[in-house]
């Protein structure tokens, strides 16, 4: 244990010294903390991680499917899948993006999909992230320094390389690259995730850029480097949110975007990573529709199953809910990092009759699912192997076809009676070895 203890105080140590934190802001204010890293990797199985790809092509595949056809024929609305106005009262939907098709149809260039592991050892997915999902980064700099450390420990196992996600990425921003440079463009250091931004950039070859370091001209995009030289741009993998892209077309107080950005994109003389809109399509109530869209689109059964979920936009579900709030998870569709998430069983009378109220006269805005008991993962703390909630952020890039990155980000809660992992509520994270055939 002593030695375990030492290997991860090491690491931590260095990660540290290259910037590995996470920020967040509280109160108006930026605080900067360090995401802690555990020794003990999560172990997937080879013929389980081949079950889990299958899984999440299949849903990938379905979800750019339905972001395709929401902002085109709308056929899943017209065939009554879905409820119209349950997909365009979304706060994901951009009435801008209606009728825009990005370069080779796709929209979902990198998805990050969160799942969890029951007990009874099924996987669930509990959440789709096609808009800006972060994290891999993390996974790729740890072992990059265990690696170093320890290399005697990974000569002993037979641990897919997660090494190649920055090639994975650069070939899917090559793929639909409209003729260019590569870039990424970053709200700057004082964003959650600016260390993955410049690692990416570093890893990849790409430029990181500021909004004000691109320009639109003669209906294409520009990058200026220091010395004032121009360069065209292909392909933008943005890592700022849709409302802040594009000043003229969104929130015009927005300082850190690029005038006129999506008027280009919209007329194809650039690709922008992941594309705007996607939040129509990872919408929490969305997420309850999302077997129904695999059936839909890929005539196909799901191969992963959602948490079982309930929506009080229905009244059975509305009375499902409001009868068994004790032993539901209820969430605001609108929040993520973890907040807006809050168990019926934590709240007392007064608290779960507001719930109820707030549901009845908002059902848009929330839904409620079954709490899964997932399965604890050993960490290292305070000098034991104990257990704590973990779950799976997989990563699945889409060109011609989706790749899903033989790695992932493991994050774990510290707290030993939450099942919160997030990095923004104190979660750490830990490596994921998929074992080779």
């Amino acid at each position: 244990m002593a030695d375990i203890q030492e290997k991860q105080e090491k690491i931590n140590e260095q990660l540290a010294r290259y910037g590995v934190k996470f920020g967040i802001y509280k109160g108006g204010v930026f605080h900067e903390q360090l995401f802690p890293f555990d020794m003990i990797p999560r172990v997937i199985e080879h013929d389980e991680f081949a079950y889990l790809e299958l899984g999440l092509k299949q849903r990938v595949t379905a979800l750019n499917e339905f972001i395709r056809d929401i902002y085109s024929a709308k056929r899943i609305v017209a065939d009554g899948v879905i409820a119209e106005e349950f997909i365009f009262s979304g706060t994901g939907y951009l009435v801008q993006c209606d009728g825009v098709s990005p370069p080779k149809g796709i929209y979902a260039h990198i998805s990050g999909i969160d799942l969890v592991q029951g007990k009874d050892e099924s996987w669930y997915v509990l959440e789709d992230n096609l808009r800006i999902p972060s994290g891999a980064s993390y996974p790729m700099i740890a072992r990059e320094l265990c690696r170093r450390s320890f290399p005697d420990e990974f000569a002993k196992h037979r641990i897919e390389d997660n090494r190649n996600y920055p090639e994975l990425l650069a070939r899917t921003m090559d793929c639909v690259n409209t003729g260019g440079c590569t870039v990424i463009l970053t709200p700057g250091r004082f964003n959650a995730a600016y260390f993955e931004h410049s690692y990416l950039a570093e890893r990849m070859g790409a430029y990181l850029v500021a909004g004000d370091e691109l320009t639109v001209e003669n209906e294409h995009l520009y990058f200026s480097d220091y010395s004032g030289r121009k360069e065209q741009v292909g392909a933008v993998y943005r890592r700022i949110s849709d409302e802040y892209l594009d000043p003229v077309n969104f929130n015009m107080a927005s300082l850190i975007g690029v005038p006129h950005i999506f008027d280009i994109y919209r007329r194809g003389n650039v690709a922008i990573i992941n594309a705007p809109g996607n939040g129509a399509a990872d919408d929490k109530g969305i997420y309850y529709f999302v077997p129904s869209m695999i059936r839909y689109y890929l005539g196909e059964e799901p191969i992963l199953q959602n948490a079982p979920t309930y929506l009080p936009y229905y009244e059975q579900d509305m009375k499902y809910i409001l009868a068994n709030i004790d032993s539901l998870v209820l969430k605001d569709v609108s929040e993520a990092g973890g907040y807006g998430v809050v168990f019926g069983n934590k709240l007392t009378k007064e608290q779960k009759a507001e719930f109820a109220d707030m549901i009845k006269s908002e059902p848009r805005r929330f839904i409620a699912q079954e709490v899964i008991d997932f399965r604890d993962i050993d960490i290292y703390d305070e000098g034991q192997r104990v257990p704590r909630k973990a779950d799976l952020r997989a990563f699945v890039l889409m060109s011609d076809e989706p790749v899903v990155w033989k790695s992932g980000l493991t994050r774990f809660s510290r707290n030993p009676d939450s099942f919160i992992v997030n990095s923004s509520q104190g979660g750490g994270y830990k490596d994921t070895w998929i074992i080779a055939e």
